[in-house]
C-alpha cells in the first residue's frame, strides 16, 4: 500500500493514525529490502561477469592438450619423474664405480656432473658384475672368463672348479681356488688319480672339502688319463665338440645368457657315459664359459671383442 493511499483512508477515518504510521513504516521497509536484495543481486552478477576473460565465447572447447602439457599438470610431473629415472638408471649403468652418494643426490638435482677422479673412465663390464662384486671375481671375470684355454691341467682345475661351486657361487670357490691346487697337487691329474682313501679323508679334512667332491675329482682323474689314452689330451677332448673354435655368442642383455645349451647338454652325455662326475649340463656351461669354449661376455662388455680375438691362438 502507498503512501497516498494511507492518507486518504487517514482521513476518511477508515484507519486510525495509530495504525496509519506501522503501516507506512512497514512499507519503507520492505522497499529498503527490495532495493538490498536488487542492488546485491546486481553486484555478484556484475563480479561474475568482470571474471569472464574477453576472449571468452560462449560454447568455446579447448583441445585437450592444452591441459595435459600444461605445467604443473598431472602428466607433466609424471614425464618429469620417468626422465629422472630413466636418466638415474643410464647413470647406474654407466658408471657403476660411482660412490653411493653421487647416485643418492641425484635425486635431489637434475644435473650430475659426470667427474671421474681420473681421466679414464671405469670400462663397461657385464651385466653380473656390480660395484658391489668381490675384487676377486672382477679380476676373473677381466682376466680368465671367456679366454681360451688349451692347457690341460688348467682344463682339469676348471673343470673342478665348475663343479666345486655347485651349491656355492663362483666368488666363495675363487677365494678356495689355492686350496683345491695345494690338495690336488696342482691339478696332475697322473698324481691326483694315486690318492688313496686314507689321503682322500685327509684332504677332506685339511682343506674342508666334502669328500663326496673329492672322491669325485679323484674319479675325474682317471677318467682323464682314459680321455688322454683315446685322444691324446684333454684339450683335443673338449676342443673337438667345438671344431677347434669357441662358440660366438652375441648377447646384449645378461638375462639372455643361459645356464644350458644344447651343446653343454651333449658333452655332458658324453662325459657322464664315459663315468666322469659333477659333470651336469649347467656345470659343463659354466666351464665351457671359464675356458673360453665359448664366448659369452656381452656385447656392451670391453672384453667381447678381445676374447673374439684370442680365440683365433691355440
Amino acid at each position: 500500500m502507498s503512501r497516498t493511499e494511507t492518507m486518504g483512508l487517514t482521513k476518511r477515518g477508515m484507519l486510525q493514525s495509530g495504525s496509519c504510521n506501522r503501516l507506512m513504516e512497514r512499507s519503507e521497509s520492505l522497499k529498503r529490502d527490495n532495493v538490498m536484495s536488487n542492488g546485491g543481486s546486481a553486484k555478484v552478477k556484475g563480479s561474475l561477469e568482470r571474471k569472464k576473460s574477453k576472449s571468452f565465447k560462449e560454447g568455446e572447447t579447448f583441445p585437450s592438450w592444452l591441459i595435459t602439457d600444461a605445467p604443473g599438470s598431472i602428466a607433466a610431473v609424471r614425464r618429469e619423474q620417468v626422465a629422472a629415472q630413466q636418466a638415474l638408471r643410464k647413470l647406474k649403468i654407466a658408471h657403476y664405480g660411482r660412490s653411493k652418494s653421487t647416485l643418492t643426490n641425484f635425486n635431489s638435482s637434475k644435473i650430475v656432473p659426470l667427474v671421474h677422479p681420473n681421466p679414464q673412465p671405469h670400462p663397461q663390464r657385464c651385466s653380473f658384475i656390480t660395484p658391489t662384486s668381490d675384487p676377486i671375481y672382477v679380476a676373473y671375470h677381466d682376466e680368465e672368463w671367456g679366454v681360451p684355454v688349451h692347457d690341460d691341467k688348467t682344463l682339469f682345475e676348471l673343470l673342478t672348479l665348475s663343479g666345486a661351486q655347485v651349491g656355492s657361487d663362483w666368488t666363495s670357490t675363487l677365494r678356495k681356488r689355492h686350496d683345491f691346487r695345494k690338495a690336488f697337487m696342482e691339478f696332475e691329474a697322473e698324481a691326483v688319480a694315486k690318492l688313496s682313501e686314507k689321503e682322500m679323508n685327509a684332504i677332506s679334512i685339511e682343506y674342508k672339502i666334502q669328500m663326496s667332491k673329492v672322491r669325485g675329482v679323484v674319479e675325474n682323474a682317471t677318467k682323464i688319463l682314459e680321455i688322454k689314452k683315446n685322444f691324446g689330451s684333454l684339450e683335443k677332448y673338449f676342443w673337438g665338440f667345438v671344431n677347434n673354435k669357441p662358440i660366438a655368442t652375441n648377447y646384449k642383455f645378461g638375462h639372455k645368457i643361459p645356464v644350458k645349451t644344447s651343446k653343454s647338454e651333449s658333452i655332458s652325455k658324453d662325459m657322464v657315459r664315459r663315468g666322469f662326475r659333477y659333470v651336469g649340463p649347467t656345470v659343463v656351461h659354466s666351464f665351457m664359459q671359464a675356458a673360453g669354449l665359448t664366448n659369452d661376455h656381452l656385447l656392451t662388455c670391453y672384453r667381447h671383442i678381445p676374447c673374439t680375438l684370442l680365440s683365433t691362438t691355440p
